[in-house]
């Protein structure tokens, strides 16, 4: 008979890799929906869905990515202040020219679990608005299609 114990992986005996990924030219979804696969570990061969098996991410150029169609003026990301009546709104094209990290980071976590785990993936997550940033000493590579 053969042996078909399924591998499940150790949290403490993961190996965490380091990549850098530029934002230049690319469409907000399609990039976050990569990254979070990366932190959440989809991309490995020992990924365990209850696990944090990812790896970490750096985004740079934030302030280079695409939105499609009408969304810089028609999609619109709103928050509440805590008083009444106090219902703030942006549109994301405006986002994009004040905190366009943000716009991504918030991209990338609502596609990673809404738990404990997902929270923890999150903080693997680094994202720059330019073209530099100080995780040289990791040694990140660039992240491939």
């Amino acid at each position: 008979m053969l042996n078909n114990k399924t591998e499940s992986a150790i949290p403490a005996q993961v190996e965490r890799n380091w990549y850098v990924v530029s934002a230049r030219g690319q469409v907000l979804g399609r990039l976050a929906a990569r990254v979070a696969a990366v932190l959440r570990g989809k991309h490995r061969p020992d990924y365990t869905p209850h696990v944090d098996c990812g790896d970490f991410v750096i985004i740079t150029d934030a302030e280079e990515i695409q939105l499609t169609g009408k969304k810089a003026t028609d999609k619109m990301r709103y928050w509440h202040t805590g008083y009444i009546g106090h219902l703030r709104s942006k549109s994301y094209g405006e986002l994009l020219e004040t905190d366009p990290e943000d716009v991504i980071w918030r991209a990338v976590k609502g596609m990673l679990p809404h738990n404990t785990l997902g929270r923890n993936m999150i903080k693997k997550l680094k994202v720059y608005r330019g073209s530099e940033h100080p995780h040289s000493a990791q040694q990140p590579e660039p992240l491939s299609e």
